[in-house]
């Protein structure tokens, strides 16, 4: 395996042959070509800021990048779940406030926030000048996603995941964990509505799909083209390999059944409240952590540091788990 990755942090750089670093997405397909004219490569797997890349050097195993793109603008994502009669939150009348107010293109939610007024608008645009958005109505409930694989226009759920947000803070909407499975009795709605959604989608391979889990009903909200960040608690909970059943998927291979979760698994991402130099190697921490910095690293106030995972029998346990690694990654990063 060989990867080229925003990050290549030093559990990723132990599990390849080789890797190479960019900073802009716009470089991606010369990195590419780069890594392609080096080795012989059989494949490409595209991930995250990627999926609508063309004339590429190898044969991608995927959605197609035509396909991909349509999944990518979130106002087109929005009218054709409304086409398959899978519930949205609705898109606000102009003046209508509060809203969410979400970029047409991006991922990971970092840039979502809610508006109260036109001002609140202006100020946004400001941050972010020539990038459309869409205004939905705000539904509010409990973040979720279901994992699916489809091939020749047939999909089958893999995991049913919460979502974990940063809560807080300008990026409050920003993507910080997961839990599989998640046990919800919105759970078999989500489920019949994914597999619609990526068996229609023209996807290919493992794909997810965002909801909104409200008291009386579920929301969807966003269907990625890709492999999904929740790949570390699905595999942790039911023992499977996404990227074994993406490759089968694009021979045209799905699963007859959902698989069934053998434990509980949480991940969670930490962010630091201030600005410092991680000196330690915490790599020794693994299989407890992920996304090990290659050090020294600096980070600044709000950055990502360290993923921590726990797991256990149960969600008590598995958060129990959780905490306990929490702890012991703060001792190096507080």
């Amino acid at each position: 395996m060989y990867a080229i990755d925003h990050f290549c942090d030093a559990d990723l750089r132990k599990a390849v042959i080789a890797y190479d670093r960019f900073d802009e997405l716009a470089s991606l397909p010369i990195k590419i070509g780069e890594m392609c004219r080096r080795y012989s490569i059989d494949a490409i797997i595209p991930t995250s800021g990627a999926e609508n890349l063309t004339g590429l050097p190898a044969p991608v195993l995927g959605s197609s990048p035509a396909v991909a793109a349509r999944y990518l603008d979130k106002g087109y994502t929005q009218k054709w779940f409304e086409s398959l009669q899978i519930p949205v939150p609705p898109l606000v009348r102009p003046g209508e406030f509060p809203a969410m107010l979400k970029p047409l293109k991006g991922s990971g939610g970092w840039r979502n926030t809610i508006v109260h007024s036109d001002d609140d608008i202006s100020a946004w645009k400001d941050l972010f000048p020539d990038e459309p958005f869409i205004l939905q109505r705000i539904v509010d409930g409990i973040p979720a996603s279901v994992c699916c694989v489809a091939a020749g226009g047939k999909a089958r759920a893999l995991a049913v995941n919460q979502q974990i947000m940063r809560g807080c803070g300008p990026y409050r909407f920003g993507f910080c964990g997961s839990v599989t499975p998640f046990d919800t009795p919105g759970k078999d709605e989500m489920i019949r509505y994914a597999e619609l959604a990526a068996a229609r989608s023209g996807c290919i391979g493992v794909l997810g799909i965002d909801f909104m889990v409200c008291s009386d009903a579920v929301y969807a909200i966003e269907l990625n083209p890709r492999f999904v960040a929740t790949l570390d608690t699905i595999e942790s909970a039911t023992g499977i390999n996404l990227v074994d059943l993406h490759i089968n998927a694009c021979r045209g291979i799905i699963p007859e059944s959902i698989p069934v979760p053998v434990q509980y698994a949480v991940r969670r991402i930490l962010f630091t409240d201030r600005s410092f130099t991680l000196t330690q190697d915490l790599s020794p921490l693994q299989p407890h952590v992920a996304d090990v910095p290659v050090t020294p690293a600096e980070f600044e106030e709000g950055g990502a540091v360290i993923s921590v995972f726990g797991s256990g029998s149960d969600l008590i346990h598995a958060e129990e788990t959780l905490d306990n690694t929490i702890r012991l990654v703060n001792q190096y990063i507080q």
